[in-house]
């Protein structure tokens, strides 16, 4: 299991006081307000670094980090992501799962027929969508109950059931 996620990028300065613009990685970019620590990634190794303060603009959440106090202190660091560890990240709900845990696990379907690794879960708003790699194609699975039977991270699998067309389209 994944000990750190990625809850964003830096993706510039902003202002002149040490300030940088992060485009939040998070399905809740408020996720900020609670965020004391984060660990930023640059050129290989873990920064770790305290959050002062944070605001929000249009997409971004604007992170000041406490002992950086000027733009020439920060501009190197633009394209570097954040993460922070699993004790830190948002709680989790019943029968809800960290997308980095999931990602890579093998999809079997109720029939037996191994699909192949979790590719990747969109966020679409109504339902997440599980994208499946089989065979070079993606398989698009809606995360509702009747499609996603069980998802054990013991077992390292996901069960599912596969909606009459999906695999012929």
């Amino acid at each position: 299991m994944e000990q750190y996620f990625k809850v964003g990028i830096i993706t510039g300065t902003h202002g002149l006081k040490g300030e940088v613009k992060v485009f939040p990685t998070t399905d809740d970019m408020r996720r900020y307000d609670d965020l004391k620590h984060v660990e930023m990634e640059y050129r290989g190794r873990r920064i770790p670094l305290d959050i002062e303060r944070v605001r929000y603009f249009k997409q971004y959440v604007i992170v000041k980090f406490k002992g950086i106090d000027d733009i020439n202190d920060v501009e190197r660091y633009s394209k570097c992501p954040l993460f922070v560890s699993r004790e830190d990240a948002v709680p989790l709900e019943e029968n809800e799962n960290y997308i980095a845990d999931l990602i890579g696990l093998p999809v079997v379907t109720d029939t037996g027929l191994k699909l192949g690794p979790l590719k990747d879960i969109l966020l679409t708003g109504a339902n997440d969508v599980y994208v499946v790699d089989y065979n070079g194609k993606e398989v698009l699975i809606p995360s509702i109950k009747e499609c996603i039977l069980n998802v054990d991270l013991e077992k390292g699998e996901i069960l599912v059931h596969l909606l009459e067309g999906l695999l012929s389209l």
